[in-house]
């Protein structure tokens, strides 16, 4: 399976502090996005060179409450424990390239792979994974699983212009994604099986599970975290 990296997921509290984390950071802040009636919430984006993107996303405090736990684990108690803190990056998701097809590659290994869901934001049309309770995605071990935002949300779209292709392009560009997980060794073992392993580098760590990314600027490079 053909996988590249489609987005940087930075979780917010709102989005006025999220495109302010980003823009103190980087430079230039986050615009434009919409919401996700199905799931509750909103986003503003940021293109990247190399066809990638960077999403700020919060709870819609103007939407009703969706009839399913919103994805990216917003609803979990450790979730908004950490949002106290302020916004952070929680998260990446892997695109899955054409021929293949997303919802056909689930349905062969469902309990592998979290349930791929049709979403839409205007024009845009997209499946992703999102296990049911609304969790992050995990690899599954026979002792212990590995995830907590290390691990990717899968997704495909189904228009050809893309915000990986649609947003104007930033002089902004991706040098390493990265992760520090205490169970690394599992956490490689789920990436190569997605095709996902030379996509993020997972070091083995003692503490919580940490993803970064270095970030190349006009004032150098930065790291999200």
């Amino acid at each position: 399976m053909k996988l590249a990296i489609d987005h940087l997921v930075i979780a917010a509290p709102d989005l006025e502090s999220g495109a302010e984390h980003v823009a103190n950071l980087l430079g230039i802040a986050p615009q434009g996005g919409g919401a996700h009636p199905r799931m509750g919430t909103h986003n503003r984006v940021l293109g990247l060179f190399g066809g990638l993107y960077l999403e700020v996303i919060a709870i819609d405090p103007a939407a009703p409450a969706p009839d399913r736990p919103r994805w990216f684990g917003l609803d979990s108690d450790l979730m908004q424990q950490r949002l106290r803190d302020g916004p952070f990056l929680a998260h990446w998701a892997a695109r899955v390239e054409r021929p293949a097809d997303l919802s056909r590659w689930q349905s062969q290994y469902p309990d592998r792979i979290a349930p791929a869901i049709p979403m839409d934001r205007g024009a845009l049309h997209w499946r992703l994974t999102v296990p049911d309770d609304g969790s992050l995605p995990t690899w599954h071990g026979e002792a212990a699983s590995a995830g907590e935002g290390l691990f990717p949300t899968l997704i495909q779209w189904d228009v050809a212009n893309h915000p990986g292709i649609s947003l104007p392009r930033q002089d902004l560009a991706l040098r390493r994604l990265r992760g520090q997980h205490p169970h690394a060794e599992l956490l490689r073992q789920g990436l190569a099986w997605l095709g996902a392993a030379d996509l993020i580098e997972i070091d083995q760590t003692d503490g919580p599970p940490l993803l970064t990314a270095d970030i190349d600027t006009p004032a150098g490079i930065k790291t999200l975290r």
